[in-house]
């Protein structure tokens, strides 16, 4: 990959976490499952109804690291080089959806420049995917279309 990253600025993920079980229940009701070599991840369109209905809904990151993964000072680092990696591209989430990271196991020995790239990589076909995709303010419910006789 040719890519130039851009140093690391102080910017924080605090505002833009998934932090609510019921958020990420939501999210994976309303998402796609997407596949790459190092992690699967979900993209779903926020649902309308939060405090400024009209506005559009800040972009939301989750992240998920199973036990499967391994004790838990190996889980802890996984979650932390991916934040790590996540605050430094905050910039490239989508508007109005939200994306949850399912690391694997190989996530604890990649090198942190072949991690980054990945997930700029996702993040760039997540923003694609949301703008060409439903826009968030426009869900429609998908009720069971019935025949007509």
């Amino acid at each position: 990959m040719n890519s130039q990253f851009k140093p690391a600025q102080l910017q924080t993920l605090a505002g833009v976490r998934l932090r609510k079980h019921g958020d990420y229940c939501q999210a994976y009701a309303n998402g796609r499952k997407r596949q790459s070599a190092t992690m699967s991840w979900f993209l779903a369109p926020q649902t309308p109804g939060g405090a400024g209905a009209g506005a559009p809904a800040a972009a939301r990151v989750g992240l998920t690291v199973g036990k499967v993964l391994g004790q838990a000072h190996q889980r802890n680092r996984i979650k932390r080089r991916m934040r790590e990696a996540l605050r430094r591209h905050v910039d490239l989430l989508p508007e109005g959806f939200d994306l949850i990271f399912h690391p694997r196991r190989n996530v604890l020995t990649m090198e942190f420049a072949q991690l980054e790239a990945e997930i700029v990589r996702i993040l760039e076909t997540a923003r694609a995917e949301a703008a060409r995709g439903a826009k968030p303010s426009a869900i429609v419910s998908q009720a069971p279309v019935t025949p007509a006789l």
